[in-house]
Formats: structure tokens, C-alpha cells, sequence
């Protein structure tokens, strides 16, 4: 089971523990993953040190991790609107695959709202795990919800981005977590998206397809994450359990049919593969994204669904997503 296809695969780079804090790596707009030179640290850059209006850039922030890249495409006008966008169960450690698998830099480039997306995280759920994972060597123990709402947003603050007007958006396992973070941090999010997400962990056999995904995207052992199948993290993490927390936010939830649409071209065997195994993926998704849809109804919780009757587990269907959630995006961080 893989919750984001992927055929080419990045080169895997170890973010080793430095001296500096946060290093600040300016990036020519349009030049995503071509750094230029390094500037002075970041995390102590005084609080004078505001964002630009607009333009890209690609920073590493100090975290329990170790440096973590992050890549910022700044307010068009200077705004302190954020947008937290979350990658797959496939996470690669050189970007973040919204910056390259879609057009989201382009569709946000003259709104006044920053798009923040962290790079990494692979098999992690954006969640703290308890320990390292004992099955594939990992020399950290993963620190995700951390990161994303402590350290990280102080960052953004020293270069003027609010602590509170902020929203979260992901696809997949990244939808599964934008939820959660959204749900225990309403302090810091107004806005939470979720497109294909899996949103009710505690349905029969997702536990261990949970587990044989993570096994097959980098041989993470899910136990060293939420624990055992019985433990509480489990119902902490699972949308359908923390359903009423999200009272009050604006959310956007998006599964399609899993039926081949516009965006399934395959070529070749493992063309073919990859989409047989997005369209199972994307139908499991919506089983959930629906069930989802009917326990909000009964909390009395609106929201936005949108379900389109073609699409698989794919970023191109994400990307059509991106753009229909973003008017209420703009609105909800009140960044037009």
C-alpha cells in the first residue's frame, strides 16, 4: 500500500546537528532547489528582519530533529497570512513536492498570503513519535508536531509572519495531520484542508495498513510512532475521535472516485502499476473522506467537501484542489 505514488525518487540527505540555529538560503523566484549564498543565521535575526513582499526562499530552522529546510514563498504585498502545506507519506529530504509536482508557487504568487512548506518528514505522520524507528536505522526520533507549532513559528515570526492568522493543508497522510495539528492548535490555525486524507484511523484494517505503508515508504516502524494498536496516541491522532475540535475552523475536505481522469496517462508497466494502485488508494480515501463528511453532519460542524467523479491518488488532482480551496483560503486568513 503506498499512500503517494512516486516513481523518481530523491537523493536522500541526513540533516546532521550544526552550530547555527537556522541558516537563511535565499532562492531566485523560479529557481525552487537552487540555493545562492548563505546569509547570517536566522533563528536569532531580529525581529526588524521582516519578510519580503513576495519572492522565494529556502531557509533551515533549528528544531529536536536537527535543521530542518523549509521553503517560503512570501506575501505578495508583505502580508502576515500563512499557509502550512504538508507533504505525502513519500516525503523526500531535498523539497517539499508541492514546490515541484504542482503549480501551487504560481496559483498563490500574487496573493498576500506566505506559503510555508516544511521538506521532509517521510512515514512521519507530522506527529511526535516516541522513539526512533528500530527498523531502518533512523538516528532521530521524529518531533513534527514540535516543530510545526512551536519552533517553526517562532522563526516565522522574527521575519513578520502571525503566530495565529495561519492555516494548514495536505495531501494524504499530510491531510490526516493538517486536521490534527489544526485541531490541538486552534491558536495558531483558522483554516485546515485535508484532500484524499485517511480520516478515521480506527475503521478495521487501517491500523495495519497504516503500518505495511510506512514498512514500504522507508521501513518505518509505525510502533515507535503512536505505539501498540491499543494505545491512546492512536484515538488522539485519529480525525473521526477528535472530530469536535475542529468546531469553529473553516475546513476544506477533498476525496475523488479513484477512477482514471484527465491527469492518468500511464505508459508502461509500471505506468500501469501506479495507477491501478493510486485509483485503490484514492477509493479508500473517499470511503473515508464520506463517513467523515456524515460525523461532521452529526456534530453539526460544516465544511466544504468537494468530490470530484474522476481522479486518483495523484498530485495533478491535488493540484486542481489547491486551487478550488483557495478562495476560501484568502478568506479565512483574510488575505485578498
Amino acid at each position: 500500500m503506498r499512500f503517494v505514488p512516486r516513481l523518481r525518487q530523491g537523493l536522500r540527505r541526513r540533516l546532521l546537528g550544526t552550530a547555527a540555529a537556522a541558516l537563511v538560503l535565499p532562492v531566485a523566484a523560479g529557481l525552487v532547489g537552487t540555493t545562492a549564498a548563505v546569509a547570517a543565521p536566522a533563528q536569532g535575526a531580529p525581529v526588524s528582519h521582516r519578510a519580503p513582499a513576495g519572492g522565494f526562499e529556502e531557509v533551515f530552522v533549528e528544531s529536536d530533529m536537527g535543521p530542518i529546510k523549509v521553503q517560503i514563498q512570501w506575501a505578495a504585498r508583505g502580508g502576515d497570512a500563512a499557509l502550512y502545506m504538508l507533504d505525502g507519506l513519500r516525503a523526500r529530504d531535498d523539497a517539499n513536492a508541492w514546490t515541484f509536482e504542482t503549480n501551487a508557487l504560481q496559483q498563490f504568487a500574487n496573493d498576500n498570503v506566505s506559503l510555508i512548506m516544511p521538506v521532509g518528514g517521510q512515514s512521519s505522520f507530522y506527529t511526535d513519535w516516541y522513539a526512533p524507528s528500530n527498523l531502518n536505522g533512523q538516528d532521530i526520533t521524529y518531533k513534527w508536531e514540535t516543530f510545526l507549532t512551536e519552533q517553526l513559528p517562532d522563526y516565522l515570526a522574527t521575519r513578520g509572519v502571525s503566530r495565529n492568522n495561519n492555516g494548514i493543508l495536505g495531501l494524504s497522510m499530510g491531510g490526516s495531520a493538517a486536521l490534527t495539528l489544526a485541531a490541538y492548535h486552534r491558536d495558531q490555525f483558522k483554516f485546515a484542508s485535508s484532500l484524499s486524507g485517511y480520516l478515521n484511523l480506527s475503521a478495521p484494517g487501517m491500523r495495519e495498513a497504516i503500518r505495511v505503508a510506512m514498512l514500504d515508504a522507508g521501513r518505518f516502524n509505525v510502533d515507535s510512532m503512536w505505539g501498540p494498536p491499543w494505545s491512546p496516541s492512536w484515538l488522539r491522532n485519529d480525525p473521526f475521535v477528535f472530530a469536535p475540535k475542529l468546531e469553529g475552523l473553516s475546513l476544506y475536505i477533498s476525496a475523488a472516485s479513484g477512477l482514471p481522469g484527465e491527469h492518468d496517462n500511464p505508459q508502461g508497466f509500471v505506468g500501469y502499476y501506479n495507477t491501478a494502485n493510486g485509483m485503490a488508494l484514492e477509493a479508500l480515501s473517499l470511503a473515508q473522506t464520506r463517513a467523515f463528511q456524515l460525523k461532521l453532519a452529526t456534530l453539526g460542524i460544516p465544511a466544504t467537501f468537494d468530490f470530484p467523479a474522476r481522479g486518483t491518488h495523484a498530485w495533478k488532482y491535488w493540484e486542481d484542489q489547491l486551487w478550488k480551496a483557495r478562495p476560501q483560503i484568502l478568506e479565512a486568513l483574510n488575505a485578498f
